[in-house]
């Protein structure tokens, strides 16, 4: 991927009163090693498909990953993310951690086990991924280790918080976490902005997702068009999830609709999304 691409997506009109950065001979030193994690062979072809949408190497250049760093994704998944950060983190001497399901709790439940130990085991190749470190997160999970994370990602889940009314401790609980000077990083399906924050549909108004993380205590540092789709019209019977690569054609726990017409929605790719670079100010 081309670094003059990262920095021409940050436009004067995505970024509002932030300048377009120029990056130094040492940042674009940078830019090679999540260049080279991101072009790993680990990598399967289905999640380097994905990279048209989510352009995870300009992405993570434009939020300030840098050599070193102690990282923390944020709910994981599948670990799309987690099969970048964690080899560039073992190649650049960082440490990499995520959260997982608190199943020290007694009501957790099986399937939360399974995801926990599912993950690891993904991600259990040390020459690969080096020491992928797991901190508990969710209901009755203690909190995050004090100021211990230089970046922390939260990729498409914000929406899940707030739906669950669990955005502001969440949101709190990172920045506390956070090391003062340290970086948020959000990838976030983005509403229409006459969109009710309230309305559960996968999608956040821009303006809100940034009056909550800054009521949190971080500060927007920057914001980008890296990930927009204007073909999206985030208006979809199913929400987001009726775009790739969820493809819901029914709903929620319902079978496959066959006859519904999924042209127009695969033709759309993936969602319109939010690029915020937030920070924790120094003490």
């Amino acid at each position: 991927m081309n670094v003059r691409k990262s920095v021409a997506a940050l436009s004067i009109a995505a970024l509002g009163a932030f300048s377009v950065a120029v990056f130094s001979a040492n940042e674009k030193k940078d830019v090679k090693a999540i260049e080279a994690a991101a072009s790993g062979s680990w990598r399967s072809n289905d999640e380097k498909a994905r990279d048209v949408y989510r352009h995870p190497v300009d992405a993570l250049s434009f939020w300030g990953l840098k050599p070193g760093m102690t990282i923390l994704e944020v709910q994981p998944g599948g670990g799309w993310w987690t099969n970048i950060l964690a080899p560039y983190a073992r190649a650049t001497h960082g440490e990499f951690y995520a959260t997982a399901p608190n199943v020290s709790n007694p009501a957790a439940s099986e399937g939360a086990k399974k995801a926990r130990e599912g993950y690891l085991n993904k991600f259990s190749d040390a020459s690969i991924y080096g020491k992928v470190n797991l901190v508990d997160w969710g209901k009755n999970a203690a909190p995050l280790p004090a100021d211990k994370f230089d970046f922390v990602l939260v990729a498409r889940e914000i929406h899940n918080w707030i739906h669950g009314g669990s955005a502001d401790a969440d949101l709190a609980n990172l920045f506390a976490a956070t090391k003062p000077g340290g970086i948020l990083a959000i990838e976030e399906h983005r509403a229409k902005a006459t969109q009710d924050p309230s309305t559960y549909n996968g999608y956040v108004p821009e303006a809100y997702m940034i009056q909550i993380a800054e009521k949190a205590g971080f500060k927007l540092a920057g914001k980008s068009e890296i990930m927009a789709n204007a073909k999206d019209t985030a208006d979809h019977p199913f929400g987001v999830w009726t775009l790739p690569p969820v493809r819901q054609s029914s709903d929620g726990g319902k079978p496959v609709d066959p006859s519904f017409d999924r042209a127009k929605y695969d033709a759309i790719g993936e969602s319109d999304r939010m690029t915020l670079k937030f920070v924790k100010p120094k003490k």
